[in-house]
C-alpha cells in the first residue's frame, strides 16, 4: 500500500467521520418531531400529505401493526412496479418505443427494487422506457430506502422506550425519512451530479457517426435524479449497463469520491442517530467504531491483492525473466481514469453496504478480492450496511454479543439496561439464520441443477463463485454480481427475486418483534455485573461475534470458490 492509496483512504473515512455527526444529529430531531431547518418549507407538506392519506400522525402503533403495514406497503409498490413493467410498451415517455418486460425478469425487477436491492438482469438502458425509469424504479428507490430506515429508527425506540407498547407510525416514518432526509439531499446533490457533466433530461438517444465511419447509440435520459438516490438510499441500480463506470454516471474523481461517500452517509449517521436517541452518544459511536473496523480490515486485504497484481501472470514474467507483467497491480476490470485504489475502494464500500453500485467488474478481480466482496455481504451488509438495514443488522448482532457475554459470565444479558430473554435470542437467531439459509440453499441448487450450471461462464471455483455471489448478493439486498453469470433466465429470475424478498422481509419482522418486546420491558440501572456497551472491550466482542457467525455459516462454501480459486491461480491453474 503506497502513499497515494493511504491518501485516499484516510481522506475518504475522515470526510466520512465528519458527516456522522452532524447527520445523524438531524435524523435524530426529523424522528424525534423535533423542528428542524427545514420545517418552515417542508411541515406543511407533511400534513397535507397526511390528510390526503388520512394518517393521524399521533397514532402509534403496536409491532404487529407496524410490521402488517411494512409488508402491506411494499407487496403494494411491488405490484404497481410489476404492473408498469408489462405496461410500458402502451404508456407514454418511452421515446424508444420499449416493449412490455418479459413476466419472470418483471418479477425479479419489482421484488429487486422493492426491496432495496436493484439486482439488475437486464441491461437498462435497452430496456426500461423513462416512465418506468422514474415513476416505477425512482420511486421505489425512494420508499424502499425509507422503509429501512423506518425499520431502524423503530427498533431504535423499543431499545430507548420504557414499558410502552407502541414502537412508532410507520406512515409517519416513512414520509418523514422520504420528506426531510432522502428528497432534499437528494436534489442537492443531484444538481452537483448534473454540473460535473451527468445528464438530466427526456430525450430520444442520439445516433451518431464515429470517426472510423461506424454507427453509435448515444444513451441518454434522466440520469441524475436516478443516480443521487441509488448511492444515497444504497440501492444501486444503474440507468446503463455499466452502471457506475459509465461516464455518464460517473464522469470524474470527483464524483467518485461523492458516490462513495453518498452510500456510507446515511448509515453512518444512524449511528449517532442511535446514539442520541437513546440518550447515550457513546452507544452510537461504539457501533461506528466496529463497523469502520470491519471496513477497513475488508479494505486492507482487498487492496493489498489487487496492488500486488495476478500472482500468474507474475509467476510467467519470472519463469520468462522478464518483468512481472502487472507492475501496477491488477486493471482488469478497472476504469483507468479512477485506477487502482478508488476501484477498490468503490469495491468494498458497496458491498459492505447493500448498495451494489459498481465501477469496477467484480467478477475481474483477483479470487481473494472478490471473496472480501461476498464476506461483506454474507455478513448481513452490516458494515456500514444499507440505509437501516446496516444498523438494525448491527444491533442483532449487539444483542447476541451481550447474550454470549451473560453466557461467559452466567448472569441475564442486558442491553442499554433492557433484559435479553429468550425471546429476543430466538428472533435474533431467525434473522441470522433465514439470510444464511437463503444464501447456501439456492447456492447449492442452482450449483448441482442444469438449469443452474447451465449460465456459468466460467468453470471450475471461479463458476461456483460466480452462482455464490450471485445468492449473496440477493440475499443480502446489495445488487452487484460477477457479471459472469447469465442470471437472466426463468430459474435466476424467480430464485434470486425469492432469495431478496426472504432476505429483506424474513429479517424486517424479526427485528420489529424484538423491537416491540423491548419497548415494553423498563429500563434498568446498571450495576456491578453490567457489561459496558460503549467501551473498546464490547468493540472487539461485537466485531469478532460478527465475523465468527458469518465464518462458521460461509466459510466451507467460500473455500469451494474464492479461496480454492487463489490457492490454485498462484499454482498456475485457471479457470
Amino acid at each position: 500500500m503506497n502513499a497515494i492509496a493511504l491518501v485516499q483512504i484516510v481522506l475518504f473515512v475522515g470526510l466520512l467521520l465528519a458527516l456522522t455527526k452532524p447527520l445523524g444529529a438531524y435524523m435524530a430531531r426529523v424522528f424525534q418531531g423535533e423542528r428542524t431547518w427545514l420545517s418552515p418549507l417542508l411541515s406543511p407538506l407533511e400534513r397535507a400529505v397526511y390528510r390526503a392519506c388520512v394518517i393521524d400522525p399521533a397514532a402509534e402503533q403496536r409491532w404487529p401493526s407496524y410490521a402488517a403495514a411494512v409488508l402491506l406497503f411494499n407487496l403494494a409498490g411491488m405490484i404497481l412496479l410489476y404492473a408498469l413493467q408489462r405496461l410500458q410498451g402502451f404508456l407514454p415517455l418511452n421515446p424508444q418505443g420499449f416493449g412490455p418486460v418479459a413476466p419472470d425478469l418483471a418479477f425479479n425487477t419489482a421484488a429487486s427494487f422493492s426491496t432495496n436491492t436493484n439486482w439488475q438482469a437486464y441491461s437498462g438502458e435497452r430496456t426500461m422506457s423513462y416512465l418506468t425509469q422514474m415513476a416505477g424504479l425512482t420511486v421505489q428507490n425512494f420508499v424502499s430506502a425509507a422503509t429501512g430506515i423506518a425499520v431502524a429508527v423503530a427498533l431504535i425506540r423499543g431499545l430507548s422506550r420504557r414499558s410502552a407498547e407502541a414502537i412508532g407510525n410507520f406512515w409517519v416514518d416513512l414520509v418523514r425519512a422520504t420528506l426531510y432526509v432522502l428528497l432534499p439531499f437528494s436534489v442537492v446533490v443531484a444538481l452537483v451530479l448534473v454540473w460535473q457533466g451527468v445528464p438530466q433530461n427526456l430525450k430520444p438517444y442520439i445516433h451518431v457517426q464515429t470517426l472510423e465511419g461506424g454507427a453509435q447509440t448515444i444513451a441518454q435520459g434522466p440520469v441524475a435524479s436516478q443516480e443521487v438516490i441509488k448511492l444515497l438510499g444504497t440501492n444501486g441500480g444503474g440507468f446503463f449497463n455499466a452502471n457506475s463506470a459509465h461516464p455518464y454516471e460517473n464522469p470524474t474523481p470527483l464524483t467518485n469520491l461523492i458516490e462513495m461517500l453518498l452510500i456510507f452517509a446515511i448509515p453512518a449517521g444512524l449511528t449517532h442517530t442511535f446514539g442520541r436517541m437513546v440518550g447515550d452518544t457513546r452507544q452510537g459511536w461504539a457501533v461506528w467504531a466496529a463497523m469502520a473496523v470491519l471496513f477497513v480490515a475488508g479494505l486492507a486485504v482487498t487492496l493489498l491483492v489487487e496492488q500486488g497484481g495476478n500472482p500468474l501472470l507474475a509467476r510467467l514474467g519470472v519463469d520468462q525473466q522478464a518483468s512481472p507483467l502487472q507492475p501496477g497491480g491488477n486493471l482488469e476490470g478497472k476504469e483507468v481514469r479512477f485506477g487502482i485504489v478508488a476501484s477498490v475502494l468503490f469495491a468494498v464500500v458497496t458491498t459492505a453496504a447493500s448498495c451494489g453500485a459498481v465501477n469496477t467488474m467484480h467478477d475481474s478481480l483477483l479470487p481473494l478480492s472478490g471473496g472480501v466482496t461476498m464476506f461483506n455481504m454474507q455478513l448481513g451488509e452490516v458494515i456500514f450496511g444499507g440505509v437501516g438495514s446496516g444498523l438494525y443488522g448491527m444491533l442483532i448482532f449487539a444483542i447476541l454479543a451481550v447474550f454470549i457475554a451473560g453466557l461467559m459470565v452466567g448472569r441475564t444479558p442486558e442491553y442499554l439496561g433492557k433484559k435479553i430473554e429468550s425471546f429476543e435470542i430466538k428472533m435474533a437467531m431467525l434473522f441470522v439464520l433465514a439470510g444464511a439459509a437463503s444464501i447456501l440453499v439456492f447456492t447449492a441448487w442452482a450449483s448441482v441443477a442444469p438449469y443452474g450450471v447451465s449460465s456459468i461462464l466460467n468453470p471450475g471455483p471461479h463458476g461456483f463463485s460466480e452462482i455464490f455471489y450471485a445468492y449473496s448478493s440477493g440475499t443480502g439486498n446489495n445488487g452487484s454480481a460477477f457479471a459472469g453469470l447469465s442470471a437472466n433466465t426463468l430459474f435466476y429470475n424467480v430464485t434470486v427475486g425469492l432469495a431478496m424478498l426472504i432476505g429483506r422481509f424474513l429479517t424486517m419482522v424479526p427485528v420489529l418483534a424484538i423491537a416491540g418486546s423491548l419497548a415494553r420491558k423498563p429500563r434498568l440501572a446498571p450495576g456491578l455485573g453490567t457489561m459496558p456497551t460503549h467501551t473498546p472491550l464490547f468493540v472487539g466482542m461485537l466485531v469478532g461475534t460478527v465475523v465468527i457467525v458469518g465464518a462458521l455459516s460461509f466459510f466451507p462454501a467460500l473455500a469451494l470458490g474464492p479461496i480454492a480459486e487463489q490457492l490454485l491461480l498462484g499454482a498456475g491453474r485457471t479457470f
